[in-house]
This record gives structure tokens, sequence and C-alpha cells, in this order.
């Protein structure tokens, strides 16, 4: 072994404080002119033995200080070797990391440098793999203001002065390969920002992390088999448009607070489908550091929370619902995220997922940073995040969260607090674009999934395909489904007011239908709307405890009637009187026998499990919910009697008679106008029976149609309309 030539000082500097953007052209094994030199960074090592084969001849490098090792063998060709590092209490046997080629292909740097990498999570971050025959992890981040990235973890004792990594040119990206790190191993990124100095940063594309409050990521291969096939294949023919579609909102760690995802894959499959839900919809499960978010301050956008498992165990639990015939949609917060220090904000050390202007980075409501929606690799690492989520996890739809914000340029913002666009307009081009990519991308890969989008201003076209240009000179946005937050609002407001004051306020339930199909319609009561001193569903209601408990069930009647799907929030189906937490989660409590009024919340229960029965086998109430004819009024003007009544049709024209009374007095003998067609009408539903804690007012025998015009129809029904109550009736 001779010696080898020293480093020179600027690259010896810059190798030891991670500054180096090819420590691979330092380390490593490179033939020179008469021999092959052997270099290693072996921080806190006692000596470094080059092993040229398993069996083969050692020889031993020359400590040049601050653990680095090198000397020159006399070979022609650089040999298959390993490193036997020794300690003071240890030696271990190694493949050096600084052997291996770029384990990155050309054409995924390509893919990223274009913003065009659909599986970009294939690409970047911790990969476990064989790489040369031997087992390691690929460690890949893009941070392309940095000086130098070092890998660090519990492999390294959370010392990456041995692992810097190699910059791939102009992608920003920086790769190594560490031989003998797998599964389970815990790392983040160490960062030397352009102004020299260090951050310690998770990986942006972990697909899991510690359990918080913990920060680090962790090395993760899914081992999952998936057991859905037969859902899969129908849910990739289907049209959720002319679907049955009611949704379940749950916030999963507090459903049933300490249960695991594969706790719940035993309780709440079965419980939803008890319910008859077709859905349902989880807060966002990605991970984040502060359960008070619920989910909404995202700093691992790839990662499902590891406060109730692995990532495998959230697929186990998707798996089950699908097994149970039941859709899963997740809340996707693409609109911002937190300032956390080693999470994403300033990431390499200058502004590279936000905006590099701090008054148009800064979301004005939550304290958070919005994504800089016109940077390719930005709107890459969102739309790839996306189809993760659909393809990796089985996901059945994304609920976009805070459209509106990312939409508009002014939003929360007072004059001088914001620029125009290129066009002095106060549309955000950039986040329209990137939303439009992003629908047009998950409907492209994704048959079958379906996006939705928490978008609550007059936007044109938030529902409309991409390419269709609107009056507002925009192509659509792409989305399959919008929430109808005005009438979650008008109708809310409708029944907050007591009975008698209704009357006035008649608007708030028909003006919906004036816009009903401007887009494609969730009716969305929510967690947003029990929380926050809004008081529970029904506690908004007016009166005594049972006026509450009807009014709540009559509103529900009319919700599931009303063109547009239903999305209904945990603990509203049995009329849980307190605002949600999400330190306890709903008050299960009040459905215990041994609790006196139980039979009233579980009578309510019962009413929502039967109103999507009867939804789900009636095609009126959702096969035609995007088409006008699907639709007419019956009564619309019936204010003095705080009374609604409408039909629905099917695709062959076979209706549903939807009729409420808002008033809390008996309506006997109540003239309602119907088709010609249909000589004999059933109930089918009566949100006042006994059995869901009503007065039993009833329509328990047929009701035939007369011969006496009514609301413009030429025949017309005598039912019994109960107090505060939706009956349904379809033809006998």
């Amino acid at each position: 072994m001779r010696a080898a030539s020293p480093l020179g000082d600027n690259d010896r500097q810059r190798l030891l404080t991670g500054s180096h953007h090819d420590p691979h052209a330092l380390l490593g094994a490179h033939l020179v002119r008469d021999g092959v030199l052997f270099r290693a960074l072996r921080p806190y090592a006692r000596a470094v033995t080059v092993s040229v084969t398993a069996d083969g001849p050692r020889a031993r490098l020359r400590a040049d200080g601050d653990g680095l090792f090198s000397g020159v063998l006399p070979l022609t060709a650089v040999p298959d070797y390993q490193l036997l590092v020794a300690y003071d209490d240890a030696e271990t046997l190694v493949h050096d990391p600084y052997r291996f080629l770029p384990a990155l292909g050309e054409l995924d740097l390509h893919l990223i440098g274009e913003g065009r990498h659909e599986e970009l999570w294939r690409a970047l971050g911790a990969q476990p793999m064989t790489h040369h025959k031997v087992a390691g992890t690929r460690f890949t981040v893009w941070a392309p203001n940095a000086r130098g990235v070092r890998v660090t973890g519990d492999f390294c004792h959370w010392d990456g002065t041995g692992f810097p990594m190699r910059s791939l040119g102009s992608s920003g990206v920086w790769e190594l390969f560490v031989p003998g790190v797998g599964e389970g191993a815990l790392y983040k990124f160490e960062i030397t920002r352009p102004d020299g100095g260090r951050t310690l940063r998770a990986d942006p594309m972990a697909r899991r992390t510690e359990c918080p409050p913990a920060t680090a990521s962790v090395v993760h291969a899914s081992h999952h088999d998936w057991r859905d096939g037969d859902w899969m294949a129908r849910r990739d023919g289907g049209r959720v448009h002319e679907l049955p579609f009611s949704v379940y909102e749950v916030h999963l760690p507090s459903w049933r607070p300490g249960l695991t995802y594969r706790q719940l894959a035993e309780q709440l499959p079965a419980y939803v489908r008890d319910l008859g839900f077709t859905h349902v919809e989880l807060m966002p499960v990605a991970e984040h550091p502060f359960g008070g978010s619920w989910g909404y301050q995202v700093t691992g956008f790839y990662a499902p929370t590891a406060r109730l498992g692995t990532p495998d165990d959230f697929k186990y639990l998707v798996d089950a619902l699908h097994r149970a015939g039941i859709g899963v949609l997740v809340d996707w917060v693409p609109a911002h995220f937190p300032r956390d220090a080693w999470a994403l904000a300033a990431f390499d050390g200058q502004p590279l997922y936000e905006p590099s202007d701090p008054l148009r980075a800064a979301h004005p409501d939550w304290g958070t940073l919005e994504f800089d929606y016109g940077r390719t690799e930005v709107r890459n690492f969102l739309v790839a995040n996306a189809v993760y989520w659909c393809e990796e996890f089985h996901i059945d739809g994304l609920r976009v969260d805070a459209v509106a914000s990312m939409l508009y340029l002014d939003y929360s913002r007072e004059p001088g607090q914001w620029t125009p666009n290129a066009h002095g307009g106060r549309e955000n081009l950039d986040a329209v674009a990137f939303l439009q990519e992003m629908n047009a991308t998950v409907y492209r890969r994704c048959p079958g999934v379906v996006t939705i989008a928490e978008e609550s201003t007059a936007w044109d076209g938030v529902t409309r395909s991409t390419h269709h240009v609107g009056p507002s000179g925009f192509g659509g946005l792409g989305f399959g489904l919008k929430w109808n937050m005005g009438w979650m609002h008008d109708s809310l407001g409708y029944v907050a007011h007591e009975p008698v004051h209704r009357k006035y306020h008649h608007h708030e339930m028909t003006f919906s239908m004036v816009y009903a199909y401007s887009e494609n319609y969730v009716l969305p009561i929510s967690h947003d709307e029990v929380v926050h001193g809004k008081r529970a569903l029904v506690s908004k209601m007016p009166g005594d405890w049972w006026q509450q408990r009807a009014d709540h069930r009559a509103y529900l009647g009319f919700m599931w009637a009303h063109p547009g799907k239903q999305l209904l929030f945990m603990g509203q189906e049995f009329a849980q009187g307190a605002e949600w937490s999400e330190r306890h989660g709903p008050d299960w409590w009040l459905l215990d026998p041994s609790y006196s009024a139980a039979p009233d919340h579980r009578g309510v229960r019962d009413l929502v499990r039967d109103l999507n029965r009867v939804y789900t086998a009636t095609p009126p109430l959702w096969q035609r919910d995007t088409q006008p004819e699907g639709f007419t009024w019956v009564e619309g003007d019936g204010h003095e009697d705080n009374v609604f009544a409408f039909l629905r049709f099917d695709a062959e024209g076979s209706p549903l008679l939807a009729v409420s009374n808002f008033s809390p007095v008996v309506r006997h003998a109540y003239r309602v106008g119907v088709p010609d067609t249909v000589p004999l009408w059933r109930e089918v539903l009566n949100t006042d029976d006994e059995r869901y804690g009503g007065g039993g007012v009833l329509n328990p025998e047929p009701l035939k149609a007369e011969p006496t015009a009514a609301h413009g129809r030429p025949a017309s029904l005598l039912p019994v309309l109960p107090p505060l109550a939706t009956i349904w009736l379809r033809p006998a």
C-alpha cells in the first residue's frame, strides 16, 4: 500500500463540511497512473482496511486525519471490494457507498426536470433496492439551492459526515446508495444552505414517518397483499354521477380513540356497511405534526400518519373497507403547508416549495405557507402525490381542501397585499393550471376515481372538463364533484329559525335549485359545521328535545331527497348534541342501552340506515343527479305552511315524491299535485315513524291519485303530513 496524494485544502474542507457537490469524485476507488486509489471517509474509525474480495487480500489504508483514510494499491482495474472498518469496540465489513454508479436513471431525471414524473415517489425519497447485487437503500432528494447534502440517520448514529450525497447535475437532485441500510431505518437529510449554514430536514417524499412528535423519516417498502380485486374491477367501470353516493365523514384518530388502522378495520367497515353509506371520507391521513389541525397542516404528503400504524396497516384498512363494499375518499391538502423548521419551509435554505415573495407565500388564514404552483417541480410533487394515494393505497376519491384559497390571489388579502396576474385579474393562473393538470392526470391514470372540490365561491366550471372553456375564458377545473357550500349555509340557516319565522326564509331552502345543475354537487354536513361554536346538527334546531330531533330527522330526509350526493359527519347519524372534539370523538355513550335517552339517538341512527337503504334502491334519487330533467318542483312556494314538495325521476321517468313539512302541526289531507300516469302511491319513508322516535303520523295505506288538478298537474294526492317531518312516496 502506497500513500495517496493528499486532497486539496478546498476539496477537503468542502467534503468535511458537507458542501461538496461530487463526493464520489474524491471518495471510493479510482484508477490513477500507478494503480487504484482508495479513499474513505469514516468518522470515529480507528482503522479502515480494503478487502479486495470476500476472502482475498486486505490492505490497510493510511489515516489522513478527520476520519479520512487513503492509499494506492498496484492494481490495473478497480476491483470489487469492501471496507473493514475498525472502531474502538468493534469492527464491521461494509460495502463502500462511493463505489456505485447512480441508482437513478436519466429518464427519471429528465421527467423530474420537465415536471412530468407521474410516479415521482419511485424516483425520489428512500428506496430499498438491490443495486449491483448489493442490498441497500437509494436516497434521493430535490434540493437545487443546496451547497451540499448529506444523509444521516440511526444507521450512522445521526452523524452524516460520512455520507455526503452527489448532485445529479442541473436536476437539483442529490443521490446516494447506502449499502446495508434497509426497511425501518430512520433518516433525515442534512442540507448545507447557500449561506453555509446547515439544516436537518425530514424527507418530503418519505413514505413512512416516525410517530409525532418525533420527526424522522423511515425507510419503507410495502408488503401488503391486496384482496380487493373485485371492488377495483367494479369501480373502474363506474360513473359516480349516475350511481348512489352517500358519504360518512370520519376523523380516524377520534372515531374510536386509541384504535390502530388494523383495529379500525375490524369495526369501521361493519359500522358503515350496517348504516348503508356507500363511501367513507377520511379527514387527512397524511402525516402532520399537530393533531389539533385534524390533519390539515401536512408535513408528510406521502406518508399516512404513524399515529395509527404503518402504511401497510393503512392499506389493510382500505382493503377491508373495499371488501365490505365501501368506497374510500381521503381529504387532500395541496393548498398550504406548515412552517416547521424540519419540514418543507425554505427547504434547502431558500424558498423552494413556496413562492419567493413572502407576502405571496404566506397563507393569510392559517399561519402556513402556500405552494408555488408555477414551479414545475413543485407542481409535479403535488400531481404525483394525488396519483400516489390513488394508485398505492387504492383510494377511490380525493376531496381537495380549500380550493378557493388556491384560486384567488386576493383570498383573505386586503388591497395592496396582493399582486394581480399577468392579465390584471385576481385569479391565480398557476393554481388553475395545477388543478387542471392534477384532475386530468388522476382521471387518465386512475379509472373510477373521483375528485371533489371544497370550493366556496361561484368560480365558473369547477366540475367542467378542462378542455371546455367557459364564459370566464378559463377551461374547467376538471373536478368530478363540488361541495355545495351555498346549500349547506342556506339550509342550515333555515332550520335554525323557529318554525313561526321560517315562512320569511322559505327561499333559503329553494334557492339551491336555481343553480343545482351549474356543477355536480355534494351536499355536505361536514366536521366544519359542528365545531367552533357552530353546535352539533341537532343542537342547531329550535325548540325542545322532541322538536330538535324531529327537525333533525326532517332535515336529513329533505337532504337525502335533494339533488346531489350526501355527506354526513360522524356523530350526526345519531343526533349527538355536543360539538365534535378531536380529543374524544363521538359521544358513543348516547347509544348505551343503560342511558335513558338512548332510544332517541338509536332512532335517528335507524332513520339514517333506512334513508341509505331506500336511497340506494331508488334510482330516481341518484340516476339523474346532474340532469335538470331529473327534478321538478311540486310545491316550491308553500311558505305559509313551511311545506316543500318535489319530484325526482330516474332515466325511465319513474318518479319519487318528497314532501317536507317544517311546521310543528299535522297537515291532514294536504293536496299535492302528481303526474296522472301513476294511479297509486305508497309511502316508502316517513321521518315521523315511531321507530325513529317520531309521533307515528303515517300514511299506512296506498294513496290513490285523484283527477283533481293541483300545482299545475292534472292529478293530486291527499297525504297527511306529519309535523316537522319528511315523507317519500313511490308508485305502488
